[in-house]
């Protein structure tokens, strides 16, 4: 009983473990805010209380926003706080809006996650190009570029459509494409066509759009000319050629023997 007694003694005097020890941001804030325009550098201060008898070292990062920190790793004497400036840098094509991210706070075997809310301000536009369409004859294959030339993130969409010299060769309608783009982004894409005409000239038009910006066109064309067709193109007209020199040939010899069977 009394070796009991003197171990919960020994447990109820004992400090407050390493894992008391808490992360926040200054002046007791549930999160931490900053707000302001792309390419500027916001900053913030992380405080870290260390309620222990012994130091504390903690390790600081950032994840889902450009976070840098006074000093990467911080060493917390034993009953003190410890005030760690940082700053969160707002890319120059950063989007209008509300962003999230996180600091963290880690030791051995503790980690305290921080939210960090951004809001970046700066008008809304949204505006989409559709650049450097080419057509492969040989296989039919569209390459283009979609360019965000605005400052919000755009979800694009693409509709494609051929011409060729007899009418439409190609219409496929409008449909979501798997990506999507930051402003000032660009993403080069190939756009399959298995089976363009063996042999006619077309104009391909590609019209992209995203919500809230208006509908960009590029046009390009191309000549297809397969083998075979050639071949098959060839045969036709010398086919035609050789009926045209025997009517023209049946022709001329009735008009030769024309005059031995007329009537005197």
């Amino acid at each position: 009983m009394a070796a009991a007694t003197a171990l919960l003694g020994a447990v109820a005097a004992a400090p407050p473990a390493a894992r008391d020890w808490t992360a926040a941001p200054a002046a007791g804030r549930p999160y931490a805010y900053l707000e302001g325009p792309a390419g500027s550098v916001l900053q913030d201060t992380l405080s870290v209380t260390n309620p222990g008898t012994a130091p504390l070292t903690v390790r600081l990062s950032g994840q889902g926003a450009p976070v840098s920190f006074a000093a990467r790793t911080v060493t917390v004497p034993a009953r003190t706080r410890a005030d760690v400036p940082f700053a969160v840098t707002v890319t120059a094509d950063t989007p209008p809006g509300e962003h999230r991210g996180t600091v963290r706070a880690a030791t051995a075997d503790r980690e305290v996650r921080v939210d960090l809310r951004l809001r970046v301000s700066g008008p809304h536009l949204a505006a989409l190009t559709v650049e450097d369409v080419h057509v492969d004859a040989d296989t039919g294959a569209l390459r283009y570029t979609l360019v965000n030339r605005g400052t919000t993130v755009l979800a694009p969409r693409l509709a494609v459509r051929a011409e060729g010299l007899l009418g439409t060769v190609l219409d496929r309608p409008d449909r979501a494409l798997p990506l999507t783009l930051r402003p000032g982004e660009r993403a080069t894409r190939t756009e399959p066509w298995p089976d363009p005409p063996a042999l006619d000239s077309v104009t391909v038009r590609l019209t992209a759009t995203a919500p809230g910006a208006a509908p960009a066109t590029a046009r390009a064309g191309a000549a297809f000319a397969s083998g075979p067709a050639l071949t098959g193109t060839a045969g036709l007209l010398l086919a035609a050629a050789a009926g045209v020199v025997h009517v023209a040939r049946r022709r001329r010899s009735r008009t030769q023997r024309a005059p031995e069977g007329a009537t005197p």
